[in-house]
């Protein structure tokens, strides 16, 4: 049977509560392409893939795989017609080994015992063929992210998908990380796979894909070829106006110190010195970058400014006032603002509603509780108040914080701990996995609170972010800050050969 497409959604509508996810979209993958699924974060990306994936069954449209068509009704379903999902956020057992994991509900048989030697030795084969380089014996909770990635890959591999599906795959991933997992994918695809790539991040797709669907509010907007089009055309599609990528504004005006940090010692959970006699500043009225490679004791250094690690040396002054290891209320008491790294981890309680998770910082105090009793309806009030400022797209104020997309999680954060009013603002991480618009927006709101006089410190892994936002930036390496440089007068190359342990390019001319 001939066919022009591996996978047809034709006209595929899905209705939950209060909300059309997807709203009649059609989505058309060729064989052996790469095909990017673009969209604002909680425009529908996510619910269509599960809706082909067979996690969620549509209320109306059709799914057609190589011509047939068929009814998607589980994942088992999906997996027999040929299609895997590596999903954003992983499915994998921490303490199993990669070949424990892979072969999970599927496991191979030998007289009655499951036959781990084969499993892996195959899960070798495929790991080579792809380039994955993934040893079958490791435990899940000794690789980085990126491999367990790989892992979520050779899962989908093992039980023969030709049609993949990544979701937001590069959300979680460095930048050595994202690079490599291109060129798998281009191996994928070169070996006769179809991808279908879930994201919002414009250089990849650009730099990847053959051709885009975009959806906006639950809407298919189009498919273009990416041949045809540019970084701007396609945020333009995807938000419905012109998106700025350039941070607009005016030369900083620091003032006083907030944040003092001297000769600063934290050890990381294996008992290392992660950071090692740091010293930084950051002045009211600035936003101050942190630039480095991951792992090179950032989390700890934000750990310990918030109280969430122990520190070992050294002190940490807010305002003129020692915080050192102090209580994590007590310093957010003091006036630190903090928007996590891992916003699961340390920045929702994903089981309560979206307004319970607006007041965690304030829950305790007037108006929101009197004599120990909670006022739901001033919480909800301030809730629904803040979900309209900052654009937060949920059904409700009561939705469960898990339900919303990755993007309007962190939009929460951000709305609770911007309307603080901290002097210190830690934005860690702060647009990672989220869209353009989302990216704007959040540059925006970290601009106002230094234009309001108050200290920010952003630490990023993305590098046009750093330079971007910031007015300087501390390059940090090993657990030290190596260099201190000014937005204005730097670029990518510079930062990167900092970060890498190397000097200042003006320094090597003057050593030279």
């Amino acid at each position: 049977m001939s066919y022009e497409y591996v996978i047809e959604m034709n006209g595929i509508t899905k209705i939950f509560p209060g909300i059309v996810a997807n709203d009649n979209i059609t989505l058309q993958v060729k064989k052996g392409e790469i095909h990017a699924l673009l969209g604002e974060n909680g425009a529908g990306k996510s619910t269509l893939m599960n809706v082909l994936f067979g996690l969620y069954q549509p209320e109306e449209g059709e799914i057609r795989v190589k011509g047939k068509p068929v009814k998607i009704t589980s994942p088992n379903v999906a997996n027999d017609l040929g299609i895997g999902m590596v999903h954003q956020h992983f499915m994998l057992v921490h303490n199993f080994t990669v070949t424990e994991n892979i072969i999970l509900g599927n496991e191979p048989t030998k007289g009655g015992k499951i036959n781990i030697a084969d499993a892996a030795l195959e899960i070798k084969k495929l790991s080579e063929q792809y380039g994955l380089a993934v040893d079958p014996y490791a435990k899940i909770e000794d690789i980085s992210v990126g491999m367990q990635q790989r892992v979520e890959i050779l899962k989908t591999l093992y039980r023969g998908a030709e049609i993949l599906i990544f979701d937001e795959p590069t959300a979680v991933l460095t930048p050595q990380e994202i690079h490599e997992l291109i060129a798998i994918m281009k191996r994928l695809v070169h070996e006769g796979k179809s991808i279908v790539l879930i994201t919002h991040k414009l250089k990849e797709i650009m730099e990847v894909s053959n051709r885009c669907t975009i959806i906006r509010k639950g809407k298919g907007i189009g498919t273009v070829t990416i041949a045809e089009t540019n970084e701007d055309k396609l945020a333009e599609l995807m938000v419905g106006r012109q998106v700025s990528f350039k941070t607009e504004k005016s030369d900083a005006k620091p003032r006083q110190d907030v944040l003092s940090i001297r000769n600063l010692t934290v050890h990381d959970t294996r008992g290392l010195s992660a950071v090692k006699g740091l010293d930084l500043t950051v002045r009211a009225g600035e936003v101050m970058g942190i630039a480095g490679i991951e792992g090179n004791g950032q989390s700890e250094l934000i750990e310990a400014i918030t109280g969430l690690r122990k520190v070992e040396s050294g002190s940490i002054t807010l305002s003129g006032k020692e915080i050192t290891n102090w209580p994590t209320r007590r310093i957010t008491e003091e006036g630190v603002g903090h928007i996590p790294q891992d916003r699961h981890k340390h920045g929702l309680v994903l089981d309560f509603s979206i307004g319970d998770n607006m007041v965690l910082q304030t829950y305790y105090k007037l108006p929101f509780s009197k004599g120990g009793i909670l006022n739901f309806n001033k919480v909800y009030e301030k809730a629904k108040m803040l979900i309209q400022q900052f654009d937060v797209r949920t059904p409700s104020e009561y939705t469960p914080a898990r339900a919303l997309s990755g993007g309007n999680q962190q939009k929460a954060i951000i709305a609770r701990e911007v309307d603080r009013n901290p002097e210190l603002l830690i934005a860690a991480q702060p647009t990672r996995g989220l869209d353009v618009g989302a990216i704007e927006f959040i540059h925006k709101k970290l601009i106002e609170q230094r234009d309001k006089g108050k200290a920010v410190l952003l630490i990023s892994l993305e590098l046009d972010e750093v330079i971007n936002v910031s007015d300087r930036i501390a390059v940090i390496y090993e657990g030290q800050i190596v260099d201190i440089v000014d937005a204005k007068q730097t670029d990518e190359q510079e930062l990167g050969l900092l970060m890498a342990g190397g000097k200042q390019r003006e320094k090597v001319k003057e050593d030279a």
